[in-house]
């Protein structure tokens, strides 16, 4: 049968072919025998466009923002058949068998996503295609996240730690609050990305305060609590901080919430010993010291500190709460003779003239992602809290490693970061979908530090993000699903039975428990 083209000042009606093989239909697919261009790209929801996708995600389910009748989505790349859906409704939900087909056989290569809509006259129209690129990298399989309200809408026993298959849309609770009597439960760390080697911090009004350790199979719980933790790469010590936060809230602001750290300083958890030290670098009486985190070689902490600008007596919030800017510190250690080194100030918040918070060292050793933010160290409620990234393995003539700030930035606050075991992938929280709720965004990295924009965790229901009244945080990707389950991690904290720890220790080691150095650690802060 001859087909017409048909020309005129708004349309370019060409011939299109049937199509045929049909994935995921949620209607019955009409043949396409002809179309109309429209000279711009689909308004869909969430933004999927112009990423770069790992080649292991789940589909990335979309709704599309035009009016219409009935709705055709072929996604397409060099090689490989196309995956193809029909429906009724704008709602798209991608078959997860063509999907992982398709990217698997497409790694490194350029993907589109072309949309045809029906209008109501009966005529389809065509939008420019939206492209994404494949990498070659897979992100690590499972995240770890905590989903809660926010704070000022707190429901009992809605804390949670969830994991999620990235795979697929499958999601499993690590241990609920309702499982502790409402117990809040945060600052979950793992192991250099090992899922076998977890803490977990637990607080409850009748089960009391402890720390979770889940160890290879045995899980017990540790009679102290451990606040901002990270893992020496060996799973052999951990630094944690030890804060006094109370929260405050403002009477007029966006985010009426807020916090200070009236007192804090770093220990470490000695796992061969359970023992808990403290190096007297990492408790400086003058200072607050925050967020560990650990180098991917394990031969340097880096952490926050910034002085403390009142007497410990101070009621909250002291009245200088909003001119404390935190530095970014590091200091050396020698995991075969457990010897810290000196302290060194690697961005300096005297010359940034702004706090930084939340770093995080990928783990090839490359680079460190942080957070800085106007002040404090709490940037999750600071709508101008940025991502910068620094090359720990280009320092400057002054002595300085560079750093920027990221081109993906919103105008909303971005916050709590956690790298890949293979330092390409970066999942980070951040509030541009709606200004309020922090949702988890996925970039890729490139060898050269290039980030690619972000896309949001991609969930079943395409239209998830709109109703849901939930915040997701402290995001942590492993490359195993966790090994201990939610009725073992509740059973343990419920337990009377502790995991007792030592103090004082002169000194320890991630690779042998026991003194091992002439410097002694001090046992508190004082």
């Amino acid at each position: 049968m001859r087909k017409r083209l048909a020309v005129s000042s708004l349309l370019l009606v060409v011939a299109a072919g049937v199509w045929a093989g049909i994935a995921g239909l949620s209607g019955r697919p009409e043949a396409i025998d002809s179309f109309a261009w429209i000279e711009r790209r689909p308004r869909i929801e969430p933004d999927y466009a112009d990423a770069v996708i790992p080649p292991n995600i789940a589909p990335l389910n979309f709704l599309v923002r035009e009016p219409g009748t009935a709705y055709n989505i072929r996604i397409s790349a060099a090689q490989g058949e196309p995956v193809e859906v029909f429906s009724r409704k704008p709602a798209i939900r991608i078959g997860r068998k063509s999907w992982r087909a398709l990217l698997e056989q497409n790694r490194g290569r350029q993907m589109q996503i072309d949309v045809f809509v029906k209008d109501e006259t009966g005529r389809w129209n065509r939008f420019q295609s939206v492209t994404n690129r494949i990498a070659e990298e897979q992100i690590d399989r499972f995240l770890v996240y905590r989903k809660m309200h926010p704070t000022h809408l707190r429901v009992k026993g809605e804390i949670a730690i969830h994991f999620r298959d990235l795979t697929g849309f499958q999601e499993s609770t690590l241990l609920s609050g309702k499982s502790t009597e409402n117990g809040c439960i945060n600052c979950h760390a793992f192991a250099g990305n090992r899922s076998d080697k977890m803490l977990m911090g637990v607080r409850s009004p009748k089960y009391g305060v402890g720390t979770l350790l889940v160890d290879g199979p045995a899980v017990h719980q540790i009679d102290a609590k451990f606040g901002y933790t990270s893992w020496h790469p060996s799973g052999r010590m951990a630094v944690y901080s030890v804060n006094n936060l109370p929260m405050f809230y403002h009477s007029s602001r966006n985010e009426v919430r807020d916090t200070v750290d009236l007192d804090s300083y770093l220990a470490c958890y000695l796992s061969d010993s359970k023992r808990i030290a403290v190096e007297p670098n990492l408790a400086r009486k003058e200072h607050l010291e925050n967020w560990p985190a650990w180098s991917g070689d394990g031969r340097h902490l880096y952490f926050c500190s910034a002085p403390m600008l009142w007497p410990r007596d101070t009621p909250s919030p002291p009245l200088a709460y909003d001119q404390v800017k935190y530095s970014l510190m590091r200091i050396s250690y020698d995991p075969d003779t457990g010897r810290w080194g000196h302290l060194e100030t690697v961005l300096s918040a005297e010359d940034m003239g702004r706090s930084i918070a939340m770093p995080r060292c990928s783990p090839d050793g490359r680079w460190l992602s942080f957070c800085m933010c106007d002040y404090g160290y709490f940037p999750a409620w600071q709508a101008g809290s940025d991502l910068y990234l620094l090359d720990l393995a280009a320092w400057n003539d002054a002595g300085k490693p560079p750093y920027r700030r990221l081109e993906i930035n919103s105008d909303t606050s971005e916050s709590w970061q956690t790298w890949s075991s293979n330092s390409r992938w970066l999942v980070f929280s951040s509030k541009r979908l709606h200004g309020v709720f922090t949702r988890l965004f996925i970039s890729y990295v490139d060898p050269d530090g290039t980030v690619h924009k972000p896309f949001v965790l991609p969930q079943k229901d395409p239209a998830f993000y709109e109703s849901c009244l939930l915040t997701f945080n402290t995001p942590e990707l492993v490359t195993e699903r966790p090994s201990a389950t939610r009725e073992t991690l509740a059973r343990v904290f419920r337990s009377p039975q502790r995991l007792p720890v030592e103090m004082p220790v002169t000194m320890a080691t991630p690779k042998a428990a026991g003194p091992t150095s002439e410097a002694a650690w001090q046992a508190q802060r004082e």
